[in-house]
């Protein structure tokens, strides 16, 4: 068990305004593996004070060399206590094995390296050629007191999304874990401590909805990075709108794997399988809409259903589980309800669609065929092991297919041509694109999506900007200004 009874604000462990507390559950058995006190507005305020005063402490003097060594440090612990990591998550989320320990933990220290890189290289302050006559020098300065708001399903690397770039920009942030999975949050926070981050630049705070829209509208709040579903995100980015905060919002997908024509299924179907089932179904860049030829289209079907189906379901500690349990029960009814839809809408089930045997919430991998791309499964996101097989009749096709989706968060293309490959990510309207890898996601570019899938941007330099507010500092000709640090 593990069991907090204190929230991390200011560098310590503080006693809670309030008594409630809530217990965390492990989808894959049902039992209840520990619990934390939920805040309530009177410590967000708390948090957010901590933040505000942090900002304008000691932390503001350090340069951007200091903070690129404290984000390796902080990649350089969470690695040493990797296996503590995995563990956990597998039993927070019910992640795989493998995903929890590649995807999640090594990941975000990745993260982490790759913000301390970007830190040392990033323009914090440029002197350029004013248009008028004198100098300008620009300048990249704290956005300030951040919110981070962190989603269920991979909490420990979307939160290195929110504390690498405040790290790395010099601001400071309060952090909403969500309330399935706070756990992580508060190992985290003891890697914090152990890497010498200043108090009060990271705050960790278990909230429900109402004290989480309480942080959002903190008048002391510069800045919302919030990760979640898109109905959450047209909330907060409402809100944010409203107030003239800054906000990235990352939200959902329904990303489109395109097979070309001249496609080696031994190839491209492993990638597929691996994009659209990571973390059992549960990620928003998951490639969930398989687009094939027609002329290929029952090759695919036979090919990818065998893989499919060859998915090993259950306990997720277990290394030879590819597929483990959704994260709650109502996340499973979800994805039943989507099943059932598609049957109703006229698609095939070629395998999967049960529940299976054991106490958790698992539902088997399934994929559709006959699916149109107008069917609920294929336009809305479903969050679970579902993919639907579309035909098109012609790469123009795929291409009009999968820009036809409200999301634009990522997708890729297989083909043994990579001309034709990059043409077609050209032409794709989402913000990451793969060509003959899984998906686009790279921690060294700009991660973000078009339409419903988001706002601004995290990860790469563009990452880092987002947390800043630029100036600019303008001078009479003649003279020469020093730049600073």
């Amino acid at each position: 068990m593990h069991t907090y009874d204190k929230f991390f604000i200011g560098g310590e462990w503080v006693e809670p305004a309030g008594s409630d507390t809530l217990e965390v559950v492990s989808p894959a058995t049902r039992e209840i593996i520990g619990s934390v006190p939920v805040a309530t507005p009177t410590d967000m305020d708390r948090a957010v004070a901590a933040a505000k005063e942090a900002l304008a402490g000691e932390w503001s003097t350090w340069t951007p060399t200091q903070r690129a060594d404290l984000l390796d440090k902080i990649a350089e612990l969470i690695t040493a206590r990797q296996d503590e990591f995995t563990n956990l998550i597998i039993s927070e989320v019910g992640a795989p094995y493998y995903f929890s320990m590649f995807g999640q933990v090594l990941a975000a220290t990745m993260v982490y390296g790759a913000f301390a890189r970007h830190t040392r290289d990033f323009p914090f302050e440029e002197q350029r050629p004013g248009a008028l006559g004198g100098p300008i020098i620009v300048r990249r300065e704290p956005v300030g007191v951040c919110a981070g708001i962190i989603p269920w399903n991979v909490p420990l690397f979307i939160t290195a999304l929110k504390v690498g770039p405040t790290i790395a920009s010099g601001s400071t942030i309060v952090l909403k874990p969500a309330p399935e999975t706070p756990l992580d949050a508060n190992v985290f926070a003891e890697i914090l401590v152990e890497a010498g981050v200043p108090a009060g630049v990271v705050n960790i705070v278990p909230a429900d909805r109402e004290a989480g829209e309480h942080l959002v509208r903190h008048p002391d709040v510069d800045k919302v990075s919030f990760t979640g579903s898109t109905l959450a995100g047209r909330r907060i980015g409402s809100i944010c709108g409203e107030l003239l905060k800054r906000c990235t919002l990352e939200l959902g997908g329904k990303s489109a794997a395109i097979i070309a024509e001249d496609a080696d299924l031994e190839e491209a179907i492993p990638q597929i399988i691996s994009g659209g089932l990571m973390n059992n179904g549960q990620a928003c860049v998951a490639l969930t809409r398989v687009l094939a030829p027609r002329s290929r289209y029952d090759e695919v079907k036979e090919v990818l259903a065998a893989a499919v189906a060859a998915q090993t379901v259950g306990d997720p500690t277990d290394p030879d589980n590819q597929v483990g349990p959704l994260i709650a029960e109502r996340q499973r009814d979800r994805v039943e309800g989507y099943i059932a839809n598609g049957k109703a809408e006229g698609a095939t089930v070629v395998v999967g669609g049960e529940r299976p045997d054991g106490s958790g919430w698992f539902v088997t991998p399934t994929l559709f065929a006959d699916v149109d791309n107008t069917m609920t499964i294929a336009r809305e996101e479903i969050f679970g092991p579902v993919l639907s097989l579309i035909a098109y009749d012609d790469l123009d096709d795929a291409v009009r297919i999968a820009n036809d989706s409200d999301y634009g968060l990522a997708g890729a293309v297989y083909t043994t041509d990579l001309a034709t490959g990059l043409d077609v990510a050209r032409r794709v309207r989402t913000g990451t694109f793969a060509v003959n890898t899984t998906q686009g996601m790279d921690f060294n570019g700009p991660f973000g999506g078009f339409k419903n899938s988001g706002v601004g941007r995290e990860l790469g330099p563009e990452g880092i900007h987002a947390f800043c507010e630029d100036k600019t500092i303008s001078f009479p000709a003649g003279v020469e200004i020093p730049v600073g640090d």
